[in-house]
């Protein structure tokens, strides 16, 4: 049997919004920028899938820009916001502790540049607390970073209180929401977001597409310049396929929302149940409250993640030390670290993450192969 439980890194493409970009890789193939009338068809259907995924967000279609994905939604976003809005009064940017390296990284660019870099601390239950914000935040803040849901642990934050706290001292809010679909209703206007990154191979679209949310009314330097497509916010011949296959993935994980979150929370809540009654010694990082219901992320003590994942991958079930992005380098989780995890314990946990095709045997398998797996590592391994 082959088990699938790495669905936080990207999940497979569903047979409907493939068939739904078919079209458009083949007879519709028009450049949405050209002004025949293919392309004024092309373009027409780029603005129809501009109008849904400003629906789903509560926004509007003239501030969706289309990019290749996440990475370059945040750092298009971090970057351009930050550059655009320097001033000798303005020059600190606010990310948190949690960010995926495209955030983390694009921030660390800014601080060689000359901008002050603040990082707000998360808890032990991997959240961030409002009051941790308020305390660095102050006038000279251009913007605040802060992820929806973490992509290691699950963790939910309250993006709105957050958000709050940032206008009010005259910053931008920023969200890297990649993790949050279908989890969260994510609405730019209730929750004070001014700037979201989506990308939809996380919700069972195409790689290599993704949404960058933008508030018009502030300024950003475009990270890509060329033939000045989306109004100049982002040059690139308009991946037209790519593009209507996301607009579908999103319309469907949130028409389907209701029957999904209750199918992956029953999984996931038997699989622990089992593995924590079966296995000893293990236990979740970050809270089980405000998490998404897809996410186990394990810690397994004694043992290495990266030994229980090469042993289970071949046995056929597929997991994750962390994030997809960091898998090469075996350092501890930076996110882990930053929830107070022991240092002896940063290199022994594993991020089970369910999705939309995994059923009730994959689970029973995963938990056959994952006793087997700890029970032999276990054996000679010289912590106890």
């Amino acid at each position: 049997m082959k088990v699938y439980l790495d669905n936080a890194a990207t999940t497979r493409i569903d047979p409907r919004v493939l068939a739904k970009m078919k079209p458009y890789l083949t007879a519709e193939g028009g450049n949405a920028s050209s002004i025949h009338v293919l392309g004024q068809a092309a373009y027409q259907d780029l603005f129809r899938a501009k109008k849904i995924v400003a629906k789903i967000l509560n926004g509007e279609p003239e501030n969706v820009v289309f990019t290749s994905g996440a990475t370059e939604s945040n750092n298009f976003i971090i970057k351009g916001v930050a550059r655009a809005n320097r001033s000798n009064k303005k020059d600190k940017i606010i990310i948190s502790a949690l960010e995926h390296p495209s955030v983390k990284e694009a921030a660390e660019e800014l601080a060689r540049e000359g901008f002050k870099v603040k990082v707000i601390p998360a808890n032990k239950k991997g959240l961030i607390e409002t009051a941790a914000l308020k305390k660095i935040i102050d006038k000279r803040t251009i913007l605040v970073s802060v992820m929806a849901v973490n992509n290691e642990i699950g963790t939910i934050q309250d993006i709105a209180a957050l958000a709050k706290i940032t206008q009010a001292s005259g910053a931008y809010f920023h969200s890297d929401a990649v993790q949050a679909v279908p989890y969260l209703k994510l609405d730019v206007k209730k929750m004070g977001i001014d700037f979201l990154s989506l990308s939809a191979h996380k919700f069972y679209g195409p790689k290599g597409v993704g949404v960058a949310y933008l508030n018009r009314k502030i300024r950003i330097k475009p990270l890509l310049s060329g033939g000045g497509q989306e109004d100049g916010y982002r040059s690139g011949t308009y991946n037209l396929p790519g593009i209507m296959g996301l607009a579908f993935a999103l319309e469907l994980a949130y028409k389907e929302r209701a029957v999904y979150l209750k199918k992956v929370k029953v999984l996931r809540d038997y699989f622990w149940q089992k593995i924590s009654r079966e296995i000893s010694g293990l236990r979740v990082n970050g809270t089980m409250k405000e998490r998404v219901p897809a996410n186990l992320n394990v810690g397994f003590g004694s043992i290495e993640g990266e030994a229980i994942l090469i042993d289970l991958s071949h046995q056929g079930v597929y997991v994750s030390t962390g994030s997809a992005c960091s898998a090469s380098d075996l350092r501890g989780s930076y996110v882990l670290k930053a929830i107070s995890l022991e240092d002896y314990m940063l290199n022994s946990n594993i991020r089970f993450s369910l999705g939309r095709y995994n059923t009730r045997a994959e689970i029973d398998y995963t938990i056959k192969c994952l006793k087997r797996t700890v029970e032999r590592l276990r054996s000679f391994s010289p912590i106890k």
